[in-house]
């Protein structure tokens, strides 16, 4: 196994830094650019729209395979009026 010694092999030393700025002053080699090939408020959208279907998933799967329903009924608001009667004490 090898040992780095540095954590970021590719980030240059601050004396070789200083060295490059002064043989040349107008060229910054000293900062990174990172492009991102998706941004951060896409990715936020991507994991929150994977949430929502696992969710919409789990629901249909733990009704129509574990609770032996029609996984399709899962999704119908009259099962969720009746799952919240339940648990209220209405019926």
């Amino acid at each position: 196994m090898a040992e780095w010694k540095n954590k970021r092999p590719f980030r240059r030393e601050a004396k070789e830094v200083n060295e490059n700025e002064k043989a040349a002053p107008d060229t910054d080699s000293s900062s990174w650019v990172r492009i991102r090939l998706f941004p951060i408020w896409l990715r936020i959208l991507i994991i929150l729209a994977i949430l929502i279907v696992a969710m919409v998933l789990g629901v249909m799967v733990g009704y129509g395979v574990i609770g032996d329903g029609e996984p399709a009924d899962a999704l119908k608001w009259r099962t969720w009026q009746h799952i919240i009667d339940i648990m209220s004490g209405r019926s």
